[in-house]
């Protein structure tokens, strides 16, 4: 087990310059290893000691740590062209990457615009719907819906779609927040109501929100189809895609999926709305596991109907300096290759399958693990004071940030944070990389029981329990 002292570094170490995390609040990040290598599942931090990537970083990093593929791939292309602007020039790695992805993704998905990371997509995804409803005469579409909680960045367009109720009083002067509809949790759902029931009373809301935005100035409804850190990988039944789509269909609004966290092959598919094949997206974001950690990468995926369309039009007029930069398509294209050859996508679904079966199991003998959750490769694992009643543990304990702490004393590097001050509960994302076997599926889970036996400990000693 690994054995990481804490480190609480004086700002006076960093006169100049100094590492990210400075910028965020000391009591988090005092006691952060500092990481010096990585390989396969698994890191290491400036003493020696081990970890494994519980949570692929914040659920990126798909194929593991130093793939030789992938990395020749971005040096080999560096060699040939760094840059070329897509403004005034095309180059062979975008189309090459933009063939590959529309490829897996199937039907109806047939262009690709690619980005600098996951918060620029959701904006690009939304802009494209703007600008193809104002080419069309639609002046008046403006408005966004989305859910309460979700993620979807941390640009200010994207801070206004996002269901967190900390960002209200620091930006709500700045920015026009979205509509915010419920998330149809399956686990924190009212009393007296189904799974079901409260999916298709959340899938209604969003009706009742077009109707009172008015369906001529309602430009779309974006969604993450399979929750990430804001809902702990909440999985709605299949009843509420075909219901939102339904909606969507019937009032003229775009409905975007975004699968920032869920795509790229954790869920056991490439997109994660193939789970729900009748309930298609107009658009699809994708980013992280897209270039699984290696360069920064994001995309917007769109039927070549509404890109034809548009283009004929008015055009897509947006762009940023590193769209499809070509190092970074090179490394994408690899890092697909590398998943296809090896059938990574199909390791998720069958080792995603097992470590589901081995965390249920483990939230029988915990007293604090009120539900698991997710699909594939992206879980995660609820905790709680009372699993009758799903009493949430007391905000003074941090649990979020004690499991993270903890689990690093035992070799895990864990992605656990309080999401809108822990309003909605609280949980730690178990999303390893793709690659991982059942062997270190079993590894990790011998050492997160004793991470939460630990933690367990300490609040029987505060009396939390």
């Amino acid at each position: 087990m690994a054995q990481t002292a804490k480190r609480d570094v004086p700002l006076s170490d960093f006169p100049v310059g100094g590492p990210q995390d400075l910028f965020y609040s000391r009591k988090n990040t005092k006691d952060l290893p500092t990481i010096v290598r990585g390989e396969g599942i698994y890191l290491w931090n400036d003493s020696g000691d081990r970890f494994i990537d519980v949570s692929s970083g914040a659920i990126v990093s798909n194929i593991g740590q130093g793939n030789e593929r992938v990395l020749r791939a971005m040096y080999e292309q560096g060699k040939k062209l760094s840059f070329s602007y897509v403004r005034v020039s095309r180059h062979e790695p975008n189309a090459e990457l933009s063939r590959r992805v529309a490829t897996l993704a199937g039907p109806g998905f047939e262009r690709c615009h690619f980005t600098s990371g996951g918060s620029e997509a959701n904006e690009m995804a939304i802009k494209f719907c703007r600008q193809y409803a104002f080419a069309k005469g639609m002046h008046q579409k403006t408005r966004v819906i989305s859910c309460m909680p979700s993620y979807h960045g941390g640009t200010l367009g994207t801070i206004a779609i996002t269901g967190d109720l900390d960002f209200a009083p620091v930006y709500g002067d700045m920015v026009q927040f979205s509509e915010k509809i419920p998330t149809p949790f399956t686990y924190r759902r009212p009393d007296g109501t189904s799974v079901v029931q409260y999916a298709m009373q959340c899938a209604q809301a969003l009706e009742e929100a077009i109707l009172r935005l008015g369906p001529e100035n309602t430009l779309c409804f974006i969604f993450e189809p399979i929750g990430g850190l804001s809902t702990g990988a909440n999985v709605p039944p299949p009843e509420y895609f075909g219901e939102i789509r339904r909606i969507c269909t019937k009032y003229g609004v775009f409905l975007i999926f975004d699968e920032v966290m869920c795509g790229a092959g954790r869920t056991g598919k490439f997109l994660a709305n193939s789970h729900w094949p009748a309930a298609k997206p107009d658009l699809v974001v994708l980013a992280k596991g897209l270039a699984a950690g290696y360069t920064p990468l994001g995309a917007v995926l769109a039927p070549a109907t509404l890109v034809d369309e548009l283009a004929g039009l008015t055009g897509f007029n947006l762009a940023h300096t590193y769209n499809a930069n070509p190092i970074t398509c090179a490394g994408a294209c690899a890092v697909i290759d590398e998943t296809i050859e090896n059938d990574i996508i199909g390791n998720a679904s069958r080792v995603g399958s097992y470590l589901l079966e081995r965390l249920l199991d483990l939230k029988e003998r915990s007293p604090i693990i009120g539900d698991v959750r997710g699909k594939g490769m992206l879980t995660a694992v609820e905790m709680v004071r009372n699993k009758e009643t799903r009493e949430m543990l007391p905000p003074e304990m941090t649990a979020a940030d004690r499991v993270r702490q903890i689990g690093m004393k035992h070799g895990l590097l864990i992605y656990a944070r309080r999401t809108s001050g822990g309003r909605f509960g609280e949980w730690f994302m178990t999303a390893p990389p793709l690659t991982m076997t059942a062997a270190q599926v079993d590894d990790m889970m011998e050492r997160l029981e004793i991470t939460l036996t630990e933690f367990t400990e300490e609040l029987h000693r505060a009396g939390a329990l």
